[in-house]
């Protein structure tokens, strides 16, 4: 059989194949957000792309990028803006706020929003805010407001918003976000603890601040400008790097690097392993001292760390010693068991702590949608709430129920 080449097909073709392939994965679910994605021309918003990569559900379009080849602009994939948009729940007429401009997402919005609703999106980049421009006149949007400032401070001159949606990772929410909220307004934001991103869509919760009402898997490049996050990095060799905002954390490079070359200690929960992004999460609030372990395909292929590494795992560090998640498979009944990975003189106790998490999570909260996001503004609380994350203005809780 020949293989058909979207590229030659019509924009219109792909731009149904797109819809139906997006209400196959669930990442479209109402009809509202359908006849979005098949009005607007997205094609017109990646002139410089091929149109199958413009019309792929799962695939970034890179816009922009920096001094070392790193993408800080990228047009998101069709199947991650479906999920926020739908996470967003816009109504016709509603005055919507995008952090984070691109131009397709903001034509998106205005399609919801119809001719009596208000989008205005914002980006600190004026060239990403005149190519924006220059894209949403071209497909027909003209009347979405552009502006250049920093989503820090948000847009005040159009406030109040009914929905709030940002398009880059954020590891904290400023006031300016909560403020230009309506009473009912939702503001869609994804947010990153220790590496680990998710879209989080947060309504007000009646005490001035902000409880989730749903989540879920999200890659996005960060912000910029002064709502940038305070991460740490530690480069233990070459293919091996573990980052975290938690300043308590113990980032001694060199003496990782010395425990993953020594003897590595298996340890197996017994727990099945399934869910790994719920998982994550969990195990992102719980560790007493979460970092986020990443490696390259090399040092995978090497056998120094475990394939769970690759897109980034939980791990938990200490002054020397390191342990992370890894699986294996079932044998004879399917499925895969979770098991920990620790290497250093203190691999035994991270061992225990990590495999002991592993066994709660798969007997107490193996499903999906079962945690609980919080954000408290203002100083932090003393003592400090449990499963808690510092930030600059406010703090981050998460529950599970």
């Amino acid at each position: 059989m020949t293989a058909i080449d979207d590229s030659t097909r019509h924009p219109d073709a792909l731009r149904a194949d797109m819809v139906r392939a997006l209400r196959g994965l669930d990442a479209i679910t109402s009809s509202c957000v359908a006849a979005a994605f098949a009005a607007v021309p997205r094609h017109l918003f990646a002139p410089d792309a091929p149109l199958d990569l413009a019309y792929n559900v799962h695939r970034t379009v890179p816009v922009k990028q920096d001094e070392h080849g790193l993408d800080i602009s990228a047009m998101s994939a069709p199947h991650l803006q479906a999920v926020m948009l739908e996470q967003l729940g816009v109504e016709s007429g509603m005055r919507v706020l995008e952090i984070g401009s691109g131009g397709v997402n903001a034509a998106y919005l205005q399609e919801l929003v119809g001719s009596e609703g208000e989008v205005t999106t914002v980006d600190i980049d004026r060239d990403i805010i005149d190519r924006a421009r220059r894209c949403l006149d071209e497909a027909g949007y003209p009347q979405v407001r552009t502006v250049v400032a920093d989503g820090e401070s948000g847009v005040p001159t159009g406030a109040p918003y009914d929905r709030i949606i940002v398009t880059a990772a954020a590891w904290d929410i400023p006031p300016s976000w909560i403020s230009s909220l309506s009473a009912k307004g939702r503001l869609v934001v994804p947010l990153t603890v220790c590496g680990t991103t998710r879209t989080v869509a947060f309504d007000h919760d009646g005490e001035g601040g902000l409880v989730s009402r749903s989540y879920g898997l999200a890659r996005f490049v960060p912000m910029q400008g002064d709502g940038a996050a305070e991460e740490r990095k530690a480069l233990l060799r070459e293919g091996i790097a573990l980052q975290t905002d938690d300043v308590h954390v113990p980032l001694d490079a060199r003496a990782l690097n010395h425990a993953l070359a020594s003897s590595r200690l298996e340890c197996w929960s017994g727990a099945a392993y399934d869910l790994p992004d719920e998982l994550e999460l969990y195990l992102t609030f719980h560790l007493s001292s979460a970092a986020r372990l990443h490696a390259h395909q090399e040092v995978i292929d090497s056998g120094l760390v475990e394939p769970s590494a690759r897109l980034g795992v939980p791990a938990l560090v200490s002054e020397d010693s390191i342990a992370y998640r890894t699986r294996r498979g079932n044998e004879g009944t399917g499925g895969f068991e979770s098991g920990v990975i620790a290497h250093g003189p203190h691999a035994e106790a991270l061992a225990d702590e990590y495999v002991a998490l592993l066994r709660r999570w798969a007997a107490q909260h193996r499903r999906r949608g079962a945690a609980t996001l919080r954000y408290l503004p203002g100083p932090t609380p003393s003592p400090l709430p449990q499963n808690a994350a510092v930030r600059p203005h406010g703090i981050v809780t998460a529950a599970w129920t």
